[in-house]
C-alpha cells in the first residue's frame, strides 16, 4: 500500500514522501485496514522498528483533520518522549497544529492548554489526572506506546490506570497500543476495546541463535565458529561482526563488566579504523572530557572512543549518554556495550546483539536469576539497522554448554503480560488516587473501577475485593482517609489529598508524618537524610561497602544530634547525599564512593523532591516550626552545597562551583553582589565581562 492512496490530505501525503515514507510496511498497511484512519482502536503488536511510529502519526494526522479534540502521546521513559516530540513536532506546519511535552511532576500544565499534541510520560499523565486538569477531557485520541510495560512490576500499574481512566472518558477517545510480541496480546486488546493488529514482520530479518565454545548455531540453520581470543567469547562476536563491515550491541549484566568488555575490544576494534574516523572521535573524547569533571570512568571512556568502541550504563550522566548513542547511530562508534537498560530506552539498533549472559541480579531472591524471554526478545529488536545491515543477528553466549537455552530463548514465546495493579504497594496508592479524586465514591465503586482495569479483567473479583478492602482499611487507620456516612462513602483527608497529589506512597507518608510527629524544631539534617535515603521512593539505593564502613561511623559518631532516631547503619546512598551537600565534587564522589555524575543526579532529584514531601507534610500535621529547615534542606539537595551559599544561588547562571568562587572572593549574599561592580566581577577566575553582566542583570531579577 502506498502512502498516495492513504485517505489523507495531499499535504500530509507529500510532508510524509519527503521524510521518506513512500510503501507501508505490513504492520502499517494491516492498521490502515483495520481502520485506523476512521478512528477505529487498534493494538498493533510487532516487533522493534517495524514501523510503529508511523502508525502514530497517520492516526494523529487522520483524527486532527476531522476533530478539534486533543492527542496524548503516552511513552514510559522521558528520553523516548523527547525523541518523539521532534518527529511530531515536524506536523505542526501541515496541520497548523501546536505540539508540546511535559514529563516532570513541576512542570505546570498550564502551558499546554493550547497544545493539540501532548508528549508526555505515563506518571505525569497519571498526575495531571489526579489533578483534575480540565483538558484531559478533550482527549480524543490515546497513543501508548510500549503498552506492554504494563507487565512491569514497578511502573506497569500507574500505565495500566491511566489506561484504565482514559479509555472511560466521556469523549470515549480512539486508542492506539503499541506494543511489542506478547503471547497474550489478544486478551490485552480485548480489555482496551481494540482490534488487534498483529504481524511479525521486520524491515530486516533477524536470526537467532546461541555460541557456545566459539560454535554457533543459528535459527535459520547456518552455523558458523568465532576466532577465539583472550577478550571473551562476547567480544570475539562482536568483534566478528566489526570486522565484516558492521556494528555491535554487547549487553552485559553489570556496569563494571560493561567498562571491561569495551576495554578488551579496543584493540581489535581500534584497527578498523580508516584515519578519518579516529581524528573523528579523537575530537568527540576531548569533548567528553572538556565538559566533566575526570573521573575514572570519564577517563577510560575518553580513551575507548578514539579506538571506536564505547560503554554505556546509567552511571554516567545524560550528556555523555547523548554523545555515545549519537556516535553509535553515525558509525564512528563500531562496538558498544551496554547494561541491559539501554533495550528498552532509545532505538540504537546494530547488525549484531550479543547477549553475554542470560543472568541478572535480582535483589528479590538475592542472587542472579534467568532473564525473561521478553526481555530476551527486547534484545534481539535492537538487531539490524533499517537502511544500513541486509540483515540482523542476535546471539546469547553460553559459556558452559547449557542445550536448554536454545530451546528456551530463542524457540520460546514471550511470556504473557500479567497485571500488577492489585499488588499491596499498587492498591494502596492507586486507591487513595481514585479516592482522593472521587470524593464521596461508594466501597462497591472504587471496587468496580479495579474490576475495570487490566488485572479486573484477568483476576477473580472475590481476590481483588479482599485486597482492596486490606488497602483501604490501612487508609482509614492512618486517617488518610475518611468515612463520610454509613454507606461507606470515603473521601480523602487533607493527608490523603496532599499524599496523592505529591505521587508519594501512602506508606511512605506515613512514616514521613510519624517521624516529623516527635521532631525537635533543631538540626536534623542527618536524620532528615537517614529517612529520605531510606524510602523506597529513593533511587538509586547503594548498600554500604567494607571500605565505606569507618566513613560512615564518624559520620553517625560526628553527627550523633541530628538523628531523629538512633541510625545503626546507613547506606553508601546516605554517605553520597551528605557529601553532596557538603560541596564533594563529581572526582572525589567517584574516587570515595564508586558514585559516579549520573547515579548522583537522580540521586539529587529524587531526594530533593522527597525532602519537599517532608516540607509539605509538615505545613499540613501542624509542624510549622520545621518547614525551613526542611526547606533549606531540599535547596541544598538539590544545588549541592553548604548553607552559606543558599542565597547566592538564587540567582540564575550561578551554581554550586561559582557560587563557591564567589564567596572566596568575599562575596557571600546579594549585598555583597549588589556592591561589587561588574569589571571586579569580571576578574574573578572563569567569569569575565559577559557573565558579569549577565550575574548583575540576573540578580536585579532576584531582588525585584
Amino acid at each position: 500500500m502506498k502512502i498516495e492512496r492513504l485517505a489523507i490530505s495531499d499535504t500530509a501525503k507529500k510532508f510524509l514522501e519527503s521524510q521518506g515514507y513512500e510503501k507501508l510496511y505490513p504492520p502499517q498497511a494491516d492498521s490502515v485496514k483495520a481502520g485506523v484512519l476512521k478512528g477505529k482502536s487498534i493494538l498493533v503488536s510487532a516487533p522493534t522498528a517495524s514501523g510503529k511510529t508511523l502508525i502514530a502519526m497517520l492516526a494523529m494526522i487522520s483524527y486532527l483533520s476531522r476533530n478539534k479534540g486533543r492527542v496524548v502521546y503516552l511513552s514510559p521513559l522521558r528520553a523516548l518522549a523527547s525523541e518523539k516530540h521532534a518527529e511530531f513536532k515536524k506536523l505542526e506546519k501541515i496541520l497548523g497544529i501546536k505540539t508540546g511535552i511535559t514529563t516532570g511532576d513541576s512542570e505546570g500544565a498550564k502551558k499546554l492548554d493550547s497544545c493539540n499534541v501532548i508528549i508526555l510520560t505515563n506518571e505525569r499523565m497519571d498526575s495531571l489526572i489526579r489533578r483534575g486538569t480540565e483538558w484531559v477531557d478533550e482527549i480524543g485520541l490515546v497513543i501508548a506506546d510500549e503498552v506492554h510495560l504494563i507487565g512491569d512490576e514497578n511502573r506497569g500499574p500507574t500505565l495500566e490506570m491511566v489506561l484504565a481512566q482514559l479509555k472511560d472518558l466521556e469523549s470515549e477517545p480512539q486508542i492506539v497500543g503499541l506494543s511489542a510480541t506478547v503471547t497474550n496480546s489478544d486478551e490485552l486488546a480485548d480489555w482496551l476495546g481494540c482490534t488487534l493488529v498483529k504481524n511479525d514482520w521486520r524491515p530486516v530479518p533477524l536470526t537467532e541463535g546461541v555460541c557456545t565454545r566459539g560454535e554457533v548455531v543459528m535459527n535459520n540453520g547456518t552455523k558458523f565458529g568465532i576466532e577465539r581470543t583472550v577478550c571473551g567469547t562476547a567480544i570475539d562476536l562482536g568483534v566478528q561482526c566489526v570486522m565484516d563491515g558492521g556494528q555491535s550491541l554487547v549487553f552485559a549484566s553489570t556496569r563494571p563488566s560493561s567498562k571491561s568488555l569495551a576495554t578488551k575490544a579496543m584493540a581489535a576494534v581500534s584497527r578498523t579504523l580508516s584515519r578519518q574516523e579516529t581524528a573523528r572521535l579523537s575530537r568527540v573524547s576531548k569533548k567528553i572530557l572538556a565538559a566533566n569533571e575526570n573521573t575514572d570512568i570519564i577517563k577510560t571512556l575518553a580513551a575507548l572512543i578514539p579506538k571506536g568502541v564505547a560503554f554505556h550504563h546509567a552511571g554516567l550522566n545524560s550528556n555523555c549518554r547523548t554523545i555515545i548513542e549519537e556516535e553509535f547511530r553515525r558509525g564512528g562508534i563500531k562496538l558498544l556495550t551496554s547494561t541491559p537498560t539501554l533495550a528498552a530506552g532509545v532505538n540504537l539498533p546494530a547488525r549484531r546483539v550479543v547477549i553475554s549472559s542470560v543472568l541478572r541480579y535480582d535483589f528479590r531472591y538475592g542472587r542472579n536469576m534467568p532473564i525473561s524471554v521478553l526481555e530476551y526478545k527486547q534484545f534481539c529488536g535492537r538487531a539490524g539497522r533499517p537502511q544500513y545491515d541486509k540483515y540482523g543477528e542476535a546471539i546469547i553466549v553460553d559459556e558452559k554448554g547449557y542445550d536448554s537455552l536454545y530451546e528456551h530463548y530463542v524457540e520460546g514465546e514471550p511470556e504473557p503480560i500479567e497485571s500488577h495493579v492489585t499488588s499491596e504497594k499498587s492498591l494502596r496508592i492507586h486507591a487513595l488516587s481514585i479516592i482522593s479524586s472521587h470524593p464521596g465514591i461508594t466501597r462497591d465503586e472504587l471496587l468496580e473501577f479495579f474490576l475495570q482495569t487490566f488485572g479486573g479483567y484477568l483476576g477473580s473479583k472475590i481476590e481483588i475485593r479482599h485486597d482492596l478492602e486490606n488497602s483501604v482499611e490501612f487508609l482509614l487507620d492512618e486517617r488518610l482517609v475518611a468515612t463520610k456516612s454509613v454507606k461507606k462513602r470515603y473521601a480523602a483527608t487533607e493527608f490523603g489529598k496532599k499524599t496523592s497529589m505529591m505521587y508519594l506512597d501512602p506508606l511512605t507518608a506515613v512514616r514521613f508524618r510519624d517521624a516529623l510527629k516527635d521532631a525537635s524544631p533543631q538540626d536534623h539534617t542527618l536524620g532528615y537524610l537517614h529517612l529520605i535515603s531510606e524510602s523506597e521512593e529513593f533511587y538509586p539505593r547503594f548498600s554500604l561497602r567494607l571500605k565505606d564502613a569507618e566513613a560512615a561511623d564518624k559520620l553517625l559518631d560526628d553527627h550523633t544530634d541530628e538523628m531523629l532516631d538512633p541510625i545503626e547503619a546507613c547506606s553508601r546512598s546516605l554517605l553520597a547525599l551528605y557529601y553532596w551537600m557538603s560541596e564533594y565534587t563529581d572526582l572525589q564522589l567517584s574516587e570515595r564512593l564508586g558514585i559516579e555524575s549520573g547515579d548522583m543526579h537522580r540521586m539529587r532529584e529524587t531526594g530533593s523532591w522527597l525532602a519537599f514531601c517532608l516540607r509539605e507534610i509538615a505545613r499540613i500535621t501542624d509542624r510549622a516550626d520545621l518547614i525551613g529547615e526542611l526547606d533549606t534542606l531540599e535547596k541544598r539537595i538539590k544545588n549541592g552545597i553548604k548553607k552559606e551559599l543558599l542565597e547566592l544561588v538564587k540567582v540564575r547562571g550561578i551554581g554550586r562551583a561559582r557560587a563557591r568562587r564567589l564567596y572566596r572572593h568575599g562575596i557571600k549574599n546579594l549585598t555583597d553582589l549588589d556592591k561589587v561592580t561588574v569589571k571586579k566581577l569580571a576578574e574573578i577566575d572563569k567569569i569575565g565581562p559577559t557573565l558579569a553582566s549577565s550575574i548583575k542583570t540576573e540578580m536585579k531579577k532576584v531582588r525585584r
